[in-house]
């Protein structure tokens, strides 16, 4: 049996040098073309709509892969090595998703790109990392990330933290003593733990919450959690980072849980009862994503998250589907 060759470089590179509403759409729906007829999972989908791929010709016309696919099937183009994957986690630690990445560099370029376009070189930073639950597992996304924005500060004491509340309090009093740009990303749950633990001031410290619970804690809403995190270290905002297992891009938000996506991803909103009707901006509906790195596996994810668009593009996350799993990337359900 022969298989179709591997993606040529120019494609792999292409998601980065799209600039502009045009050259996005185009090679979205070049991209959409390319799984109709190549990604057997993609194929099936579009199978099983009655959806011939020819009449597809606008952005808003292409059907959203469900994210729970990802759980019990292999959604990759045909023809790529399957062996390097990264899984989800549920509350209980059981995985729930598998995405199968056979381009890592891809990922690598993603976060690398959309970190420094909103957060400068990562060689100006000093990292720490507090992420236990995704720490304890391997094939953590979110994990490998961190891992790889640490080791582009090229900082000593930029690292990781399990559960090293003491430890990582007095690097941090440290960092604000030397007057150190320091970024802490964390996991919810183990930030308010940090924030009970050990409150001081951060003022040259950005706090960012990845969200997540993992079951240790009651559900807070966003501007609980934000309000706690602010009065335990003295800043004026928390930032997030919005990015799950399904995807190789993240969005970023500098506060009030506004995210912004890198140029190469987009999200558009849907009716909640229509997966097919779209929303205008403003409404809350259901997150649909297209990342444009994500050319192995599939661009075009129908995620379990409820928001809104905003006029500029930004987005903001609001909940989650009723009846739909916990999962550790998404932030906390507001009421």
């Amino acid at each position: 049996m022969t298989h179709p060759p591997q993606l040529g470089t120019d494609l792999l590179d292409r998601p980065f040098t799209v600039e502009g509403t045009e050259a996005f759409n185009a090679f979205a729906l070049s991209l959409f073309q390319l799984h109709a007829a190549r990604n057997p999972v993609y194929r099936g989908f579009l199978n099983g709509l009655r959806i011939d791929p020819k009449a597809v010709r606008t952005v808003d016309a292409i059907p959203f892969l469900p994210i729970g696919t990802f759980r019990d099937h292999r959604v990759l183009l045909e023809g790529l090595d399957p062996s390097s994957f990264f899984t989800s986690s549920g509350t209980t630690g059981s995985v729930t998703s598998r995405h199968h990445v056979p381009y890592p560099s891809l990922y690598e370029r993603s976060f690398m790109c959309s970190f420094t376009n909103a957060y400068g070189d990562p060689s100006e930073w000093r990292i720490l990392g507090l992420l236990p639950a995704y720490l304890e597992r391997e094939g953590s996304s979110l994990v490998y990330m961190a891992q790889k924005l640490i080791q582009a500060t090229d900082d000593p004491l930029s690292g990781t933290y399990l559960y090293k509340y003491a430890e990582l309090a007095e690097v941090l009093s440290r960092s604000e003593a030397e007057g150190r740009k320091t970024l802490l990303l964390g996991v919810t749950f183990a930030l308010l733990d940090l924030a009970e633990q050990f409150p001081q001031p951060l003022p040259n410290t950005v706090i960012m919450e990845t969200g997540g619970m993992k079951g240790r804690r009651p559900e807070l809403v966003r501007e609980e959690l934000h309000r706690i995190l602010k009065e335990a270290f003295h800043v004026p905002a928390i930032h997030s980072e919005y990015g799950m297992t399904e995807l190789l891009s993240q969005a970023w938000s500098s506060g009030d849980g506004i995210y912004r996506c890198p140029p190469w991803m987009k999200v558009l909103v849907r009716e909640p009862n229509d997966p097919f009707a779209r929303l205008p901006v403003g409404r809350t509906g259901g997150l649909d994503i297209i990342d444009l790195a994500n050319i192995a596996s599939c661009p075009f994810i129908a995620t379990q998250d409820l928001g809104r668009r905003n006029a500029d593009g930004s987005f903001e996350v609001l909940g989650r589907f009723d009846h739909s799993d916990l999962r550790g990337c998404n932030l906390m359900v507001e009421h």
